[in-house]
C-alpha cells in the first residue's frame, strides 16, 4: 500500500514539470493564454494519480468518474480556445499528464516518469523540432517513410527460419542486417544534407565514405578528368572516403560480432592512420575556395534494399558452401572476391562465420584480404580515370594502405 501514494506524488510532480514548461513558454498567460499553467497541471497530475490509486483499490466507479471529469474539463477548454486558436498542444499535454498519472497511480512509476520526461523534452524543444521540419525536403521525408516501412511493416512479416542447407537462410535476421547497413549509409546521407555542400569535396567524401567509398572514388575520379582545376580537392575527398571505410567496417563488426573486432583491429589501425595523415596533409595544401560539392545521393531506396538482401543471402550461401567444400582456407579467397564486389557483404559473411565455428583470426584475415582487394580496385580506378593531381594524391595514399594490409597479412600469419 505504500507504493500507491508514492505513485500519486510522482503523478503530481509529472504534471508540475509539464505545467512549468507551459508557464515558462508563455502559454499560461497573456491574451491568448490556454486553460492550464503550473498549478492546474500539477492538480491534473495528482487527480490522475488518485484515479489510478482508486482503481487499484477496486473503487473503479469513483476512479472513472474522477478521470472522466478531468478529461471533460480539458475537452471543454479546447472547445472554448479553438474559436480563436486551433493550437491544441497544451490540451494534448494535459491528456498525456492524465494518462501518465493513472500509470503512476497504478504503480508503473518508471513508465510514467519516462512519458513525462519525453513529453517535456518535446515541448521544450519546440524551436529545434520546427527548424528540423523546415529543413526536411521531399527526398528526406520519402526516405524516412521508406525506412519506417522497411522496419515496422516488412520486418515483422518475415519468418525467422532457418531454412535451406545448413540453416543459412534466415529472412528476418537478413532483413535486420539490411536495415543496419541501410541505416548506416543513410546516417551519412543525412549528415551530408545537414552540413550542406559549402564545406567542399573533403567533407562530401568523408560522409560519402559511409555510403560507398568505391562510388565516391569513381565519381570524383571522373569529375577530376572533366574539371582538372579541382583535381587535388577531389583527391582529398576520395582519400577521406577510403579512410572512413575502415571505421564503417569496425562499427559493423562491433555490432555483428564484437569478439571479432580485437583481431581485426590489428589490420584496420595502420591503413586508417595512413589515411588520416594523408587527409590532414592534403587539407593543409588544399584551396579553401574550392567549389562546393554536390551531396551524395540518397542511398535508402527499397529497390536497393532488396538487391542488398539478395546479395547478402547469395554471399552467405556461397561462403558456407565454399567452407564445406574446401575448408577454412577458402575464406581468405572468398574475402578477396567479396572485397571486389561489396564490403558490407564481406563483413556480414565473415562475422556470421565467426559467430558459428570459424576461428576469429581466420575471419579477421578474410575481412583484411577483402579490404586489400577493395583498396587495390579503388587504386586502379583512380589511376585509370583520374587526372594527374588526383592520381598523385589518391595513388600515394591507397598504395600505402594496400601495402600496409599486405604486410600485416604476411606478418600476422
Amino acid at each position: 500500500m505504500t507504493e500507491l501514494p508514492l505513485g500519486v506524488a510522482v503523478a503530481a510532480l509529472g504534471g508540475l514539470a509539464i505545467g512549468l514548461e507551459r508557464q515558462w513558454s508563455g502559454h499560461a498567460s497573456g491574451p491568448n493564454a490556454r486553460f492550464a499553467g503550473i498549478r492546474t497541471f500539477a492538480l491534473l497530475g495528482g487527480a490522475a494519480g488518485l484515479a489510478g490509486w482508486l482503481w487499484a483499490l477496486d473503487a473503479r466507479p469513483l476512479a472513472a468518474l474522477l478521470l472522466a471529469t478531468a478529461a471533460a474539463l480539458i475537452v471543454a477548454a479546447y472547445a472554448a480556445a479553438s474559436r480563436t486558436d486551433v493550437d491544441a498542444t497544451t490540451e494534448v499535454g494535459a491528456l498525456v499528464v492524465l494518462a501518465a498519472g493513472v500509470a503512476a497511480g497504478l504503480g508503473h512509476l518508471t513508465m510514467a516518469s519516462a512519458v513525462i520526461a519525453v513529453t517535456t523534452l518535446i515541448l521544450i524543444e519546440k524551436s529545434t523540432l520546427h527548424r528540423f521540419a523546415a529543413r526536411l525536403d521531399d527526398e528526406g521525408l520519402r526516405a524516412a517513410v521508406r525506412f519506417a516501412v522497411m522496419a515496422m511493416v516488412v520486418l515483422p512479416l518475415l519468418p525467422t527460419g532457418p531454412y535451406g542447407p545448413g540453416g543459412v537462410v534466415r529472412p528476418r535476421e537478413l532483413w535486420l542486417l539490411v536495415l543496419f547497413f541501410s541505416g548506416l549509409s543513410f546516417t551519412g546521407y543525412l549528415a551530408g544534407r545537414a552540413i550542406g555542400p559549402r564545406h567542399g569535396y573533403s567533407v562530401t567524401g568523408l560522409l560519402g565514405g559511409l555510403i560507398s567509398s568505391t562510388n565516391v572514388t569513381f565519381t570524383f575520379a571522373r569529375t577530376s578528368r572533366t574539371n582538372p582545376a579541382i583535381g587535388q580537392p577531389l583527391g582529398i575527398g576520395a582519400v577521406a572516403a577510403c579512410t572512413v571505410l575502415f571505421v564503417r567496417v569496425g562499427i559493423a563488426v562491433l555490432v555483428l560480432q564484437p569478439a571479432l573486432l580485437r583481431p581485426l583491429a590489428w589490420y584496420l589501425v595502420a591503413p586508417f592512420v595512413l589515411g588520416v595523415v594523408a587527409f590532414l596533409a592534403g587539407q593543409r595544401q588544399s584551396d579553401p575556395d574550392a567549389a562546393p560539392a554536390a551531396p551524395p545521393r540518397n542511398p535508402l531506396q527499397l529497390g536497393a534494399a532488396l538487391q542488398m538482401a539478395l546479395l547478402f543471402q547469395v554471399v552467405l550461401v556461397a561462403v558456407a558452401l565454399a567452407r564445406r567444400q574446401w575448408g577454412d582456407a577458402s575464406v581468405v579467397w572468398s574475402g578477396a572476391v567479396l572485397g571486389l564486389t561489396d564490403v558490407d557483404a564481406l563483413t556480414i559473411s565473415m562475422a556470421r562465420a565467426a559467430a558459428a565455428d570459424l576461428g576469429l583470426d581466420v575471419a579477421a584475415r578474410g575481412i583484411a584480404t577483402g579490404l586489400m582487394a577493395n583498396t587495390v580496385l579503388k587504386l586502379a580506378v583512380a589511376l585509370a580515370l583520374g587526372e594527374r593531381r588526383f592520381r598523385t594524391v589518391v595513388g600515394i595514399c591507397l598504395s600505402g594502405m594496400a601495402a600496409a594490409l599486405a604486410g600485416l597479412l604476411v606478418f600476422l600469419r
